[in-house]
């Protein structure tokens, strides 16, 4: 009995060990212990930095997932600010967090992959495996599609185009998804297949108003083989995440709820199972996928939702024009048909997340928000310059007096000069605003095509652009920007 009892305590230890992939290095054992290892992943990181700490617990998530991978691959964290900064400094680090790979003890190359567990998971084994997996045995095949992912399988029974074909593909695409190809004669008679490419659909979303599977009958063309595996891969309702949201695209109707494969398959699949059973009938309008709510509370935030108090999916939808629509009833089968039968046909008003519209807006720099913005921006007759900004941002603060300045100095011009709080309005799709401040000049006869502005962010030099770029020229300045009451007293 004693004898059982330790060796349930050893195996337990030797679990817990293994598991401890996550290494902790210093200047002291990093090139050592690197080179004990084939791949390694390292984070250099600072303690005190809001990244890092985000990252973190995906990081020792992913370490988790890559246990007895094969071939292996070990995750590692180096602190910079304490006993790593020799290291650091050695590795050219500096931001934080810095990611790179090493091979065989040496820097291989920059990590440029997802920042979330199963992002980086799928990013790392892309590295260290074949694009595609050979099948050799029929067990290989069940082996492979019996992942919960998606999996693009070529089955050849010699080389053909579409061998060559489906190997460039996978190349390419090996960072995305899971390849195999086989030209094994009983995995071809298993499938009965012998020139063919077929989608096997992730096994926990099998249900009943889709096949499993889908085969390729196209051309022996790269872009056209890779159009059908984007069209194909997710099926009818795809189980969208952060890692793979960029491979949903508009029109699309997204169904919001506690969705987790993991923890809850069974409650995950009960609503998605209503959402196929609707979706089936609008397949060729809207892409349709479900999402777990707390991963794109942000996404819910767009569109006015700080808080779910419901169980149920949150039907939010976006058209091809970057519009924004919601179920505003609760959730059901009838109220979601409905939902989207007056989506296809028009009848909907779009959600306009917006600041109410200023009382007073006679100052030198007009306020924009998402309810005015054609009136003050596109409709005003008016060369306009035009600022995207965010509270919290410091560069925003300091260009604030600077632009009321220069809105005091043009407010006799022809001349707009316009700033919104783009976290709190919607901004049109036509201004690309990834960072702040983002400004744009839109000349009043062609508003169409905003030009972006990467000027200085002095009043002069303001001055300056606006001056040279003005439709008609200004009143109190010449093209070059030189004041004309100065100009005249010279």
């Amino acid at each position: 009995m004693r004898s059982l009892v330790l060796a349930f305590v050893f195996s337990v230890l030797l679990v817990y060990v293994s598991c401890k992939e996550e290494l902790d290095l210093t200047d002291s054992d990093f090139s050592t212990r690197i080179q004990e290892h084939e791949t390694v992943l390292v984070m250099f990181y600072a303690p005190w930095c809001g990244h890092c700490k985000k990252l973190k617990p995906e990081y020792t998530k992913a370490a988790s997932l890559l246990v007895g991978n094969d071939p292996p691959i070990t995750l590692a964290k180096v602190d910079c600010t304490e006993a790593g900064k020799e290291t650091c400094n050695k590795h050219s680090v500096s931001g934080y967090p810095t990611l790179k790979i090493f091979r065989n003890g040496e820097m291989w190359k920059e990590y440029n992959g997802p920042r979330e567990a199963h992002g980086i998971v799928k990013y790392m084994r892309s590295q260290v495996e074949p694009a595609s997996k050979e099948l050799t045995s029929v067990e290989d095949l069940k082996a492979f599609i019996s992942k919960d992912e998606h999996a693009v399988i070529g089955f050849f029974a010699k080389e053909t185009g579409l061998k060559g074909v489906f190997l460039k593909l996978a190349d390419k695409l090996k960072e995305k998804y899971r390849f195999a190809h086989t030209s094994n004669s009983k995995v071809l008679e298993e499938q009965k297949a012998s020139d063919h490419i077929i989608i096997f659909r992730a096994p926990h979303l099998k249900n009943k108003f889709e096949e499993p599977t889908v085969t390729y009958s196209g051309k022996d063309n790269d872009a056209e083989v890779m159009a059908w595996i984007s069209s194909n891969l997710h099926g009818l309702v795809g189980h969208r995440t952060r890692e793979n949201q960029d491979e949903f695209k508009a029109p699309y109707v997204i169904a919001y709820y506690a969705v987790d494969y993991v923890k809850n398959p069974k409650g995950s699949n009960y609503w998605r199972n209503r959402i196929l059973k609707v979706a089936q009938n609008f397949k060729d309008d809207f892409t349709f996928a479900i999402s777990a709510k707390d991963d794109f509370q942000h996404e819910l935030n767009e569109y006015g939702l700080d808080f779910v108090p419901t169980d149920k999916p949150v039907i939010l939808a976006r058209s091809k024009d970057s519009k924004k629509y919601i179920l505003k009833e609760e959730f059901s089968v009838e109220t979601f048909e409905d939902f989207l039968q007056k989506l296809k046909d028009g009848e909907l008003e779009p959600y306009l997340k917006s600041e109410p519209i200023p009382d007073d807006n006679s100052g030198p720099v007009i306020t924009a928000v998402a309810k005015n913005f054609d009136d003050v921006v596109i409709n005003n007759g008016k060369d306009t310059l035009v600022e995207f900004y965010a509270p919290w941002c410091g560069h925003c603060k300091k260009l604030a007096p600077v632009f009321d300045e220069l809105g005091e100095k043009l407010k006799d011009e022809d001349v707009a000069i316009v700033k919104m709080d783009a976290t709190a309005n919607d901004v049109p799709s036509t201004y690309d605003v990834r960072g702040f401040p983002t400004l744009f000049w839109l000349p009043k006869d062609s508003k169409s095509s905003p030009v972006r502005y990467d000027g200085g962010r002095e009043v002069d030099d303001f001055v300056k652009y606006i001056a040279k770029h003005a439709t008609n020229e200004l009143k109190g300045f010449d093209r070059k920007g030189t004041a004309k009451a100065a100009k005249e007293e010279l």
